[in-house]
């Protein structure tokens, strides 16, 4: 058998044995189990994911239809675009731990902004987006017209022109999702950059806030979102980190089932990667269990939980997936052969 063909998925099924190796390697087969029969995949993506270079195997997942909706946090939504405009202009720095404050303010002074080993330009990313978005805003406050935050990003990513980019745009998730026109909800987009910077604005009085819809307008959108990823087989939920990222799109189910008192599926499937250790309190920390009693999942949902570091796993994971989904029939008999 060519097994060598798909060398990622045997790679996971031949040593990924114990431990969170062998909730990754579960997680990974129900995925695809969950989508390889028709069902689709929503995924949640806090942290830094997409100043982490994420869309590297995450574009590719959602042209090869892996993945079918996404709620992003505002900073990864920007930093998609970020990477795509800025890219040679970044620096890393992988010596980070053993900096001083006073390493830390150079790296100010020389106009970057530190995200663990990696930086974002200030002058090459911030104020390159800028020129762009701000006329769009204005453009919206004096047509009066009212649209969602990942809407503006949609547009201005797919009007860029190929001279703008420095990054790789096979390589940028925004972009490949924008062209497929996955839905997206951003909750509390405020709390990034360009939140800011549109605060600023509205301050000034240079655009009215209410060109940007809201968070409750995302989830009274998101409602009919949410039927329509979860029709047939149903609609997965794959989470990175947590916060509002994964709480907001999770929430759809109860707030369906008891606030519109209407008939809905429950999330068909569940996995979350996170480098939070189970606490008191923490979302990031919880259980999926606890997830059971408001509704979210039910006791024959699949769940898995991944403690360790998203940028390790989600690529290996993706990689493999995208094996399968390129030689499905070989993935098929290698899995089999593995579990007898």
């Amino acid at each position: 058998m060519p097994t060598s063909e798909l060398p990622v998925l045997e790679f996971v099924l031949t040593n990924y044995k114990n431990f969170n190796a062998r909730a990754t390697r579960d997680a990974l087969l129900a995925y695809w189990d969950h989508v390889s029969t028709g069902g689709r995949m929503f995924w949640s993506v806090a942290g830094a994911m997409s100043s982490a270079q994420l869309g590297i195997t995450l574009a590719p997942a959602i042209r090869a239809g892996l993945i079918h909706g996404l709620s992003v946090t505002g900073a990864n939504l920007e930093e998609s675009l970020f990477r795509l405009v800025a890219h040679a202009a970044y620096k890393d720095f992988p010596e980070y731990r053993y900096f001083t404050k006073q390493d830390d303010t150079r790296i100010l002074e020389q106009r970057m902004r530190r995200v663990t080993d990696t930086s974002i330009p200030e002058d090459e990313a911030f104020r390159a987006v800028e020129k762009f978005i701000v006329p769009m805003w204005k453009g919206a406050t004096a047509r009066g017209e009212r649209r969602f935050w990942h809407e503006y990003f949609y547009e201005l990513i797919q009007v860029l022109e190929p001279s703008a980019y420095e990054g790789d745009p096979e390589a940028c998730w925004l972009l490949e999702a924008a062209r497929h026109k996955l839905p997206i909800v951003v909750p509390g987009y405020e709390d990034s950059t360009f939140g800011n910077i549109f605060a600023s604005y509205v301050k000034t009085r240079d655009c009215d806030a209410s060109i940007v819809k809201s968070g409750i307008e995302y989830m009274a959108d998101f409602y009919d979102r949410y039927e329509e990823l979860s029709a047939g087989k149903g609609v997965g939920f794959f989470q990175i980190g947590g916060g509002i990222a994964g709480d907001f799109p999770i929430c759809v189910v109860p707030s369906t089932k008891y606030d519109l008192q209407k008939p809905v599926k429950p999330w068909a499937y569940f996995c979350q990667i996170s480098d939070s250790t189970t606490s008191y309190g923490s979302y990031s920390g919880a259980t999926p269990n606890e997830k059971i009693t408001w509704d979210k999942l039910t006791e024959t949902t699949p769940m898995f939980v991944i403690e360790s570091d998203a940028t390790i796993v989600a690529p290996l994971m993706l990689s493999a997936l995208l094996e399968c989904q390129r030689q499905p029939d070989v993935a098929a008999s290698l899995i089999a052969a593995h579990r007898r």
